[in-house]
Formats: structure tokens, C-alpha cells, sequence
């Protein structure tokens, strides 16, 4: 079984913009989890993290994408960083059946940002995340 990533969202409201997104895992959340919250895990698909206190509060510095805080955060489940120029990236891992995970993505920003943080960007970096976790396989 490979991985899948389904057709993404995108809502406006007002200058808030939100884009969802799905992503089956053949692997467990265990095994997904580091790629969402490690500095290692997210230079391998996303972007280098350059700092990443790994608990509510805790710093958080994207490469390209800003400086903020961790706003959620419970071990193998969530992951959500809040960024001044990137806006809120949350991660929610799901279990999905007895060996794999399912992805629940939101990114919420405003003005142009969130526009230049398109739909077809995503796609292209969750894909490169199923190809990163089916190569570690």
C-alpha cells in the first residue's frame, strides 16, 4: 500500500485564508510523527526548522517561512506552529486501521500569504513526504 494525498481545500474569509488537506499513510502515526516534529523530519520534505522547542510554547523558526511559537502540541497527534509570516500550520495525526495514519492538514493565513501558499504547493511537498516515509520503509 502507498501512501495517498487527497484533493486539498481552500476556503477565503474575508483576508483569512484556510486550505485543508487529507493524507493516507500506510505507516503508523509512531513512524509519521517525526517528519511533522523534528527539525530532521521536516528539512527532509518540508523546511529546514532551525529552532524547534518540541512542547507547548516552545519556539519554533521555519526556514523561508518565520519565527513563532507552538501553539498545540500533544506527542504523536498534533503539531501546530504559528508563524509571524506564515500563519497557523497544524499537523493532527489519526490512526487509520490497525498499521497506518491519516494526515489532517489546515493552514490558516492572511493577505497574500495565504495565497502564495497555494493548494498545488502543498501537494507537491506532501508528496514528497509520502515518497520520503515509503523510502524509509
Amino acid at each position: 500500500m502507498t501512501g495517498s494525498v487527497e484533493q486539498g481545500t481552500s476556503q477565503t474569509h474575508g483576508s483569512t485564508h484556510i486550505l485543508h488537506f487529507l493524507v493516507r499513510f500506510p505507516q503508523a502515526m509512531e513512524t509519521v510523527w517525526p517528519a511533522l516534529a523534528t527539525p530532521e523530519g521536516l528539512a527532509s520534505w518540508f523546511t529546514p526548522a532551525d529552532v524547534l522547542e518540541p512542547r507547548l510554547g516552545g519556539a519554533v523558526t521555519l526556514r523561508d517561512i518565520g519565527a513563532g511559537r507552538i501553539t498545540a502540541w500533544d506527542v504523536e497527534r498534533v503539531a501546530e506552529y504559528t508563524v509571524e509570516a506564515g500563519g497557523r500550520i497544524r499537523f493532527h495525526l489519526e490512526r487509520d486501521g490497525d498499521e497506518g495514519s491519516i494526515l489532517r492538514f489546515t493552514h490558516e493565513s492572511q493577505g497574500v500569504q495565504g495565497e502564495k501558499e497555494s493548494e498545488s504547493r502543498w501537494r507537491v511537498r506532501f508528496e514528497r513526504l509520502v515518497g520520503v516515509l515509503e523510502a524509509g520503509s
